[in-house]
């Protein structure tokens, strides 16, 4: 088999599955063998990355417009229809490379999750995939519609975090109502389309043969390098290392806010600051930041970033009808990153642009790898790329980098390592809900689903006043759309934070010597495994006691510095916030 013998187009937005489906009978029906076996791989390659380009495509347009009918459809066409019947075929293919015995060279780690995706299909769930991904646009769907009453103005929900952030009590609390109140009013059809979706997928994994949907998730994964007793461990660990790190922390943010007892709106204002910052005016000076911050850091990666800017690779915007969240995905064959994200004017919105372009500079760096199963890994090591870039790009905030002043960025840094601390405790709550969801019966029943939300909360969330606002509280989980869209994906992130602080720490010792290690890393792909992977970056998987308490250590001691310079530079603390009272 040489050249391409499918004879693609340039794109597959408009392919039939009829047109598909001949590409892959073609490849089914090639002879395979030694001589010809890397044009084989190529022709395969090409196809897979002008799908997944034009599957991308249709999803970026129908997250940045979900009230357009045209575009949910094309998105759905390809996520609900054609992609459920590409896994089969794909599948197909593997199993033959599989039973061939052959192993192109580099191929490992690309074989044994070809190996394993040949375990685990079973034709009979790919129309429940393709149900599953019917519930996932109803959810964006749902979401993405969400606004609230703000001054006699309808804003998307993303529009209300300044408000959350002002020192004005009273605001932050009729700012976290107003966002919160679409949930509650749609709790029920939430729970209801969380139900139908819990239910298709515990039959997916018996079809597959498994007992529950956690240990099939954990095998369609490919988590090779942990098991669920390992996350159950880092639950356990951030329980006795970053629970009380907590404690200390929020201690200090009660005092610094002058309040009697933490409420939930409490949370998001920048203790260190009086007035929230506004670190750009629009989205043409959040670029520009990213710009001049990513130079400052590497000019390789700057220049990648102005390539995306000038390319229309960003979408950072709030507006009515957009998807919630944020996200960097690829265009395999462009060989280009997307970034989607609702910037409101608040620094967080800076966090999430560093973040997302972590991800857009490893999709960078594996474009070069010829075939596409080797340039994407494991989500572990994935945020591993995108949480070390919001920590190293992180120390360039101030002017005349970045947008802020020597004072505001050292303010800044502060809030960014407590955020750091407070997200470790988050993720380990959501990541042990997935676990009691889909591995107990009642996870089946919407009303246990919100008890057990609340008890996990009460062992990862200390020293927080919830009274008076209980639903409030449910309503959190269903606004975390991962536990919809995609289940059993976020414990990578507490496993990719600990490692980011192990680059970020390297980076702080010897600059050039962790960025080498950093770009080492990125480069390598999905080519490796995941703990060779992390080793490539100069960090190491971290579940043990003895590694995390290490690391709260490392950021508990940084945050002392960093309070000890701001204590030279403070003539008073900051007025204290007014208390209005509860309810």
């Amino acid at each position: 088999m040489s050249g391409d013998p499918l004879h693609l187009p340039d794109s597959l937005a408009e392919a039939t599955w009829e047109q598909i489906r001949g590409w892959y009978d073609t490849l089914a029906e090639a002879p395979l063998g030694a001589e010809g076996l890397l044009d084989w791989l190529r022709s395969w390659s090409r196809l897979e990355a002008r799908l997944s380009e034009a599957a991308s495509l249709a999803m970026i347009a129908y997250t940045c417009d979900t009230a357009d009918q045209a575009k949910e459809a094309a998105h759905l066409r390809f996520s609900a229809e054609i992609l459920p019947q590409v896994e089969q075929r794909s599948v197909a293919l593997a199993r033959r490379l599989v039973e061939s015995g052959l192993e192109p060279p580099g191929f490992r780690t690309t074989l044994r999750r070809f190996r394993t995706a040949t375990e685990l299909f079973r034709e009979e769930n790919i129309p429940l995939m393709m149900e599953l991904e019917g519930h996932s646009a109803a959810y964006q769907r749902l979401t993405g519609s969400m606004t609230a009453d703000w001054d006699g103005r309808r804003l998307p929900l993303p529009m209300l975090s300044p408000f959350l952030q002002r020192p004005e009590r009273d605001v932050r609390e009729r700012a976290f109502r107003r966002a919160t109140e679409p949930y509650l009013k749609a709790r029920n059809e939430l729970a209801g389309l969380f139900d139908r979706m819990h239910a298709l997928r515990r039959t997916v994994a018996g079809n597959a043969g498994f007992a529950n949907y956690r240990d099939y998730s954990f095998r369609a994964k490919f988590r090779f390098d942990y098991t669920p007793a390992d996350c159950e461990s880092f639950h356990g660990v951030v329980e006795r290392t970053v629970v009380p790190a907590l404690r200390r922390l929020l201690a200090v943010r009660r005092g610094r806010l002058g309040v009697p007892a933490l409420r939930p709106w409490d949370l998001a204002p920048n203790p260190y600051l009086g007035e929230p910052l506004t670190p750009f005016r629009d989205v043409g000076e959040l670029t520009a930041m990213g710009l001049r911050i990513f130079h400052a850091v590497d000019p390789v990666l700057g220049a990648q970033f102005r390539t995306m800017t000038e390319e229309g690779c960003l979408d950072l915007d709030s507006r009515e009808g957009k998807a919630p969240g944020g996200y960097c995905d690829t265009l395999h064959v462009r060989g280009r990153p997307f970034i989607f994200m609702n910037a409101s004017g608040v620094m967080e919105d800076v966090t999430t642009l560093l973040h997302e372009a972590g991800h857009a500079f490893h999709a960078f760096a594996a474009h070069p790898i010829e075939f596409l199963w080797q340039r994407h890994p494991g989500a572990e090591a994935a945020e591993l790329a995108s949480m070390s870039m919001e920590l190293i790009a992180g120390e360039h905030l101030a002017r005349p980098i970045g947008g802020l002043e020597p004072d505001a960025a050292l303010r800044v840094q502060l809030d960014r390592l407590e955020d750091v601390l407070l997200g470790l405790a988050h993720i380990a709550s959501v990541d042990a809900f997935q676990h009691w969801i889909y591995t107990q019966p009642g996870g089946a029943d919407a009303d246990a689903r919100d008890a057990e939300w609340v008890r996990l909360r009460d062992r990862f969330e200390p020293d927080l006043d919830w009274s008076g606002l209980e639903p409030e509280r449910v309503a959190r989980w269903y606004r975390q759309l991962h536990l919809y869209l995609y289940p059993f994906y976020y414990i990578e992130y507490g496993i990719a934070q600990l490692g980011a602080l192990q680059v970020w720490r390297n980076v702080r010792r010897n600059r050039e010597r962790g960025l080498r290690a950093y770009r080492a890393f990125l480069a390598q792909g999905a080519t490796r495994e995941l703990p060779e992977l992390y080793r490539a970056a100069g960090a190491r998987l971290v579940f043990d006691e003895a590694g995390m308490r290490e690391l709260v250590t490392l950021v508990e001691d940084r945050i002392a510095e960093l309070r000890a310079q701001l204590a030279e530079e403070e003539v008073a603390p900051p007025p204290a916030t007014r208390e209005i009272g509860r309810d």
